[in-house]
């Protein structure tokens, strides 16, 4: 049984509660504090080269787009 995703397999095993506990206990993924995976861009859902001064939370992709409206300017 493989699927990308953990709650597409959870549809299939509902018959058998026994099999279901089993799989939660090993396959859901576990809640972050802290870490790259935790902070996503909030324009595009990009995890990687994530900025977060200032409050953005936006990826630098989508930071270089919309840069200009938002205020900045580029130096050099």
């Amino acid at each position: 049984m493989t699927s990308s995703s953990h709650d597409k397999v959870l549809k299939q095993l509902r018959i058998k509660p026994a099999k279901v506990e089993k799989y939660n206990k090993h396959n859901i993924p576990k809640v972050r504090s802290c870490g790259k995976n935790l902070n996503k861009c909030r324009r595009c859902g990009r995890r990687g080269a994530h900025i977060s001064s200032y409050g953005l939370d936006l990826c630098r992709q989508c930071f270089r787009e919309i840069a200009a409206k938002i205020g900045f300017k580029k130096y050099g």
